[in-house]
């Protein structure tokens, strides 16, 4: 259900779109056959695409050609895309959206370089693009999002940590890629220079709420509904926002404790997501996903009139409300 919705949303950009999907699958082709199986092993395993959606909402701000516009949506997915393959190496991830993942099916080595062929490759679309601020921002955030890998290590199995220390991981975690996507679209279509500002705040806006929903639905959703099983990020040592609020109820402390340090039974995974669904953690954090949707909204007002707001409005309202 929350799929069709998703492609209702985006059925206006339908031809784009398709545009970038197979834009994608050229940009995985290279002459090694490990590569070429492992990268396309990713890319059929789905995704929401949410990051070349808004690259080509934010170029409707400017001058719209979707032949120049793909040269920076493609690249943001496939950056992406690269991300998650080493992640799955970081977190020794067997699956994800229910299929095997590439360090599954393949093995570390080969999910290592592929994800830097992807990451590469990324790169080498961009230079389609001449502008040098767009080239600034791309490494910028490339940058950020290797921060944030680090953090995210140095952090890991460490209980007592801040709130603070978990907007500092999902900004660079998530939220500067969707922001960038934003902004990128604009600049490439020339969009004005305040208006592609504000759409940078709204993509980082939105890149919060929707990272704080991921978190919570990794404790709320099903395993099915995951592709994984609920409450893998406790089980792999990443403490998010529910588990920091749940940490302050001293009868759940001691089992994210056990869970951290692991490994836990099946028995034991369920007592956890029982506590953790039951309590107040759950709630708080969707607040705190609302007060980010809220302030992503204000950004899109504040935009000048475009037939195109509607749709920002209607993807962030998905993104900070769905149900898996």
């Amino acid at each position: 259900m929350e799929k069709m919705k998703l492609k209702m949303l985006y059925s206006g950009l339908k031809t784009e779109i398709d545009i970038i999907e197979r834009e994608l699958e050229t940009a995985l082709n290279s002459s090694s056959h490990f590569l070429n199986e492992a990268s396309l092993h990713l890319l059929k395993a789905g995704g929401k695409r949410i990051r070349p959606v808004f690259v080509l909402l934010a170029a409707k701000f400017g001058q719209y050609d979707i032949q120049r516009i793909k040269n920076v949506a493609v690249p943001l997915e496939l950056i992406h895309m690269a991300s998650l393959v080493h992640d799955d190496v970081i977190d020794d991830s067997d699956l994800r959206r229910g299929r095997p993942t590439v360090k599954a099916q393949f093995n570390n080595r080969i999910a290592m370089y592929d994800g830097d062929f992807i990451f590469a490759r990324a790169l080498d679309y961009m230079t389609n693009i001449e502008t040098p601020q767009a080239h600034k921002v791309l490494s910028n955030t490339m940058v950020e999002i290797c921060v944030g890998e680090i953090i995210q290590i140095e952090d890991k199995k460490i209980v007592d940590q801040t709130i603070r220390d978990y907007f500092r991981r999902i900004k660079r975690k998530t939220a500067v890629l969707i922001s960038s996507s934003c902004e990128l679209g604009a600049i490439a279509a020339g969009a004005p220079e305040d208006v592609t500002r504000r759409l940078s705040r709204f993509g980082y806006y939105v890149g919060m709420s929707f990272q704080i929903i991921d978190d919570i639905l990794d404790f709320t959703a099903t395993d099915k509904q995951l592709g994984k099983p609920a409450g893998s990020d406790l089980m792999q040592g990443n403490v998010t926002l529910p588990a920091l609020y749940a940490l302050e109820d001293p009868m759940i402390r001691p089992l994210i404790e056990q869970t951290i340090n692991g490994p836990i039974t099946e028995e034991q995974r369920q007592q956890l997501l029982k506590a953790i669904r039951k309590s107040s953690a759950i709630k708080r954090a969707g607040d705190l996903s609302d007060q980010y949707l809220a302030k992503a909204l204000k950004e899109v007002e504040r935009l000048p009139d475009n037939p195109v707001k509607k749709s920002l409005v209607d993807i962030a309202l998905f993104m900070g409300k769905r149900k898996f």
